[in-house]
């Protein structure tokens, strides 16, 4: 039922932060199995959930045998274990002009609890952070109970999803505590140029302020622009690296994520902030200790081979859905996908006659067509979809095939005098 009261559409409050789990739960919910199609979801970014992505074989085996040790049932420390934060260290600081130490990486419950780790370091009375726009909804919301204002710097389409430079130094102050980027970028599928991702690091240091990087998608880049991490201009401004084994490894129910003080000059490296840290991470709980022993065997163990094959799918599968996408009058991509799963397309609601936005689009489309894909105003912009491409190349043509369907049924009619 469509309850449209001004903030409500679909059960969506659209005055509120909107999580991405909890719209995908409502638009499956409003899907229809009576007509017998199967659900085809291209609106979470969990490769595991179809069968061409599966993790390699070391990593079941490495969790196996650390169960199976029988040494790995008790509590690890509240930052990890030693051996898997020198893992960490040691697999980070492959691209890195400088070693990162254990003492640098702390171990999460999967990338959000880092995000959450984030938040809650920086907040202070007055504070506030710059998030993009489109971007991961979880910060605004962990931000929110921070007490954090949150500021929105836009991503730029036409220039490759880049971030509005001049919009960051308009919005910064005093009180600003840092500078959020995704690379490779969930929800847009860009990846950043060393140039660019330098530009960011001089400008986030003559706002005085740190730069927090989120690379979950790390090394999932298979355009003409290899993944720099932004640690590498570490010497520049301070970095938050926020990463996980989810999306390179194929593991996303794992929970196996780092929070990674990439900075070679020691700003994090003083005793205050060092301590504060630790204090803060006595209070959570991280992964099961017995994935934490399975990292550092799973990182030196795993063949180059398994990483280029994961590259291959989804280069191929980005091609696919770039293809049909230009098939499909009321959307366009104005940025064809080079890293990460997923792509942000335009909808024209004005080819359609009975769609009012794109939370309108995704609900109807859930409900004729079983297929699930996210509305753009969950990541910050109306009127705009999030296609996550991560899936088999079957799946995928069916699904948009069903999308093309739903859209020829939906567009106006040419009236003829």
């Amino acid at each position: 039922m469509e309850i449209n009261n001004g903030t409500m559409k679909h059960g969506v409050d659209t005055n509120s932060t909107i999580t991405i789990k909890g719209i995908l739960s409502l638009l499956m919910q409003n899907t229809d199995d009576r007509d017998g199609k199967r659900v085809l979801s291209l609106g979470m970014g969990d490769p595991s959930a179809y069968s061409c992505f599966h993790t390699t074989h070391v990593a079941p085996e490495a969790v196996i045998d650390a169960l199976q040790s029988d040494k790995f049932n008790g509590y690890a420390p509240t930052s990890g274990l030693p051996q898997t934060r020198r893992a960490v260290a040691e697999y980070l600081s492959r691209d890195l002009p400088y070693k990162l130490s254990s003492e640098d990486v702390f171990i999460t419950c999967g990338c959000t609890q880092a995000i959450d780790v984030a938040m809650a370091m920086l907040a202070r009375p007055g504070a506030n952070i710059l998030l993009p726009r489109p971007g991961f909804p979880i910060y605004e919301l962990s931000a929110g109970f921070r007490h954090l204002e949150v500021r929105y710097f836009d991503l730029l389409p036409e220039k490759g999803w880049e971030v509005d430079l001049d919009a960051v130094e308009a919005l910064a102050d005093k009180n600003t505590v840092a500078v959020v980027v995704i690379n490779p970028g969930n929800p847009c599928g860009n990846v950043y140029s060393y140039q660019h991702l330098k530009k960011i690091a001089e400008t986030a240091n003559k706002l005085r302020t740190l730069v927090i990087a989120d690379e979950v998608y790390g090394h999932l880049a298979f355009g003409s622009k290899p993944f720099v991490p932004m640690g590498v201009f570490g010497s520049i401004v301070p970095v938050l690296t926020l990463g996980s084994l989810s999306k390179r490894w194929i593991v996303p129910g794992w929970r196996l994520g780092w929070f990674v003080t990439s900075d070679p000059c020691g700003m994090f490296r003083k005793p205050k902030v060092v301590e504060r840290i630790k204090k803060y991470f006595d209070l959570l709980g991280g992964p099961a200790t017995f994935i934490q022993a399975a990292v550092p065997r799973i990182i030196e163990q795993t063949d180059e081979l398994f990483f280029q094959q994961t590259i291959n799918i989804l280069k191929n599968s980005s091609d696919i859905c770039y293809e049909w996408i230009k098939e499909i009058p009321c959307i366009s991509c104005p940025y064809k996908p080079e890293g990460s799963m997923a792509v942000m397309v335009k909808l024209n609601v004005s080819f359609l006659d009975d769609i009012s936005d794109d939370i309108d689009f995704c609900f109807k489309l859930a409900k004729e067509e079983s297929v699930i894909i996210l509305p753009g105003t969950a990541v910050g912009l109306k009127d705009w979809l999030r296609i996550t491409f991560a899936a088999d190349e079957y799946s995928l043509e069916e699904a948009l095939g069903r999308v093309k369907s739903f859209c020829e049924r939906h567009a106006k009619q040419l009236e003829v005098y």
